[in-house]
């Protein structure tokens, strides 16, 4: 496989993407759209300014982690993720590094015309989106070698994606789009979850304090099951709470995936964590569609 992706130097580039988290990406700025659309505040432009500012930082921070965790010593022979391009000697340190400060580029590029439309608060969350992006990996605290970075994806991939993209179109803050939001950075942050757990063993070697280092793997287990059910109790207390209605309710039709994965969670480790990882992504993403429609409807 390495030596076919070697030869061809689009194949390495996306692996370097790495597209199977663009779902983190894309499911919340669908969400803050859906919300738009109920609103009666739907605009074309700034959804398609946020869906791919939010591609390019997520590309942007994948691409840093490359450079990052390679420089650190933390990707080694023994990972069981994904082939990371820098550690594999497909690209060299300073072309990641180059990659990583394009992406972030275009999306700055993206984060003007939101500015334009949306002022200066479109300013914050986009620098400290990129910022962030660079610290989880990089930096003198590197944010997800500390033990931060459930928190960080539930921030930027939850709260902000999606309070984010409403604003834009609204020109106005809602509180419903950060409750709107919650269910989404729950499930963006489930994917992290499975990262750490896979990588624990190798994790440790490298220093790298990830939760699922510090408080162990059955911790990681039970944190990835809470998030799951949070997510879709977080719709039926909305309903309760009289902000949604039953088509609220459309995201349980992605249970049965939730449940294969949890099982999965229990009963697999190592490199057999990785369909897991990318069904976690699926999950997000089919679970937004549903929670978007059901908002839309």
């Amino acid at each position: 496989m390495q030596t076919a992706v070697a030869t061809n130097p689009v194949k390495v580039w996306v692996l370097a993407s790495r597209p199977r988290t663009l779902p983190a990406a894309i499911a919340p700025v669908v969400v803050g759209m859906a919300l738009a659309i109920a609103h009666g505040v739907f605009a074309w432009g700034p959804v398609l300014a946020a869906v791919l500012g939010a591609c390019f930082i997520q590309i942007g921070t994948n691409f840093a982690n490359d450079y990052f965790d390679f420089k650190s010593g933390a990707d080694t022979a023994e990972r069981m993720g994904p082939m990371r391009v820098t550690q594999a000697g497909l690209v060299t340190p300073a072309q990641i590094k180059a990659a990583t400060a394009i992406a972030f580029g275009l999306a700055t590029l993206c984060g003007l015309y939101l500015t334009w439309v949306g002022g200066w608060p479109i300013v914050v969350i986009g620098l400290l989106s990129i910022l962030s992006g660079i610290a989880y990996t990089g930096g003198p605290f590197p944010l997800g070698y500390n033990g931060l970075g459930d928190l960080f994806v539930f921030v930027f991939f939850g709260l902000a994606a999606v309070g984010g993209t409403y604003y834009v179109q609204a020109h106005s803050y809602n509180p419903m789009a950060l409750a709107v939001a919650v269910p989404m950075g729950l499930l963006s942050t489930a994917i992290i979850v499975v990262n750490n757990l896979r990588d624990a063993d190798t994790d440790v070697l490298a220093g790298k304090r990830t939760l699922a280092v510090m408080f162990g793997k059955g911790f990681a287990k039970a944190e990835y099951v809470i998030l799951l059910a949070l997510a879709y109790l977080a719709p039926m207390a909305l309903i309760a709470l009289g902000k949604l209605s039953l088509w609220g309710l459309l995201p349980l039709l992605s249970l049965p995936l939730a449940i294969n994965l949890v099982r999965k969670v229990h009963t697999v480790s190592g490199p057999a964590l990785n369909p897991v990882l990318g069904g976690t992504g699926q999950l997000l993403l089919v679970y937004g569609l549903l929670f978007s429609l059901g908002l839309v409807l």
